[in-house]
């Protein structure tokens, strides 16, 4: 696998074939996400891996009936597990950790022949209880996978000279 054309040619996918994901597929998903870094290796997620179609179904609600969360086969709820944790530049660490996890796994859903779709628009209290995540503890993100149905087009992205500057701003 060439890592760099398999990110250049990554689109999120918003319509999900009704095919079942087969589990060695989800666990290589997992542990793409599980090798992940963060800080101070502090690992802070729990990964919650929605197949059921009736829980699939309310989480379908909670997330404002966005139609590409009712067609994926599989919802992966990421949650936090350190909602607390500061590292020494003042920013939480649990957005950026579970933002890298889920990178990692997005990737290996393409390895995977697979498509995938994060969410971060939905009622966290609604899935959090529908899901029996702690009081304590964030559902930071959904993460939708499936074959595709279609691969959309690829969105323009900025050129570089628009993204990176070196030594100064």
């Amino acid at each position: 696998m060439e890592v760099l054309k398999e990110i250049s040619e990554w689109v999120s996918i918003s319509e999900f074939k009704a095919d079942s994901v087969p589990d060695d597929s989800l666990e290589r998903l997992i542990s793409a996400a599980r090798r992940a870094p963060s800080a101070k290796n502090r690992q802070p997620w729990r990964m919650i891996v929605v197949r059921d179609p009736a829980v699939r179904e309310k989480i379908y609600e909670a997330s404002y009936r966005q139609e590409h969360v009712g067609q994926a086969p599989v919802i992966i709820a990421a949650c936090t597990t350190n909602v607390d944790y500061r590292m020494p530049n003042g920013q939480l660490a649990y957005p950026i950790d579970i933002g890298i996890a889920l990178s990692f796994l997005m990737v290996q859903s393409r390895a995977e022949g697979l498509g995938a779709h994060m969410i971060t628009t939905f009622d966290e209290r609604e899935v959090k209880d529908l899901l029996s995540v702690p009081y304590q503890m964030r559902v930071v993100a959904l993460l939708l996978v499936g074959f595709p149905a279609s691969v959309p087009m690829q969105s323009e992205r900025r050129p570089l000279n628009q993204l990176v500057s070196y030594d100064h701003w």
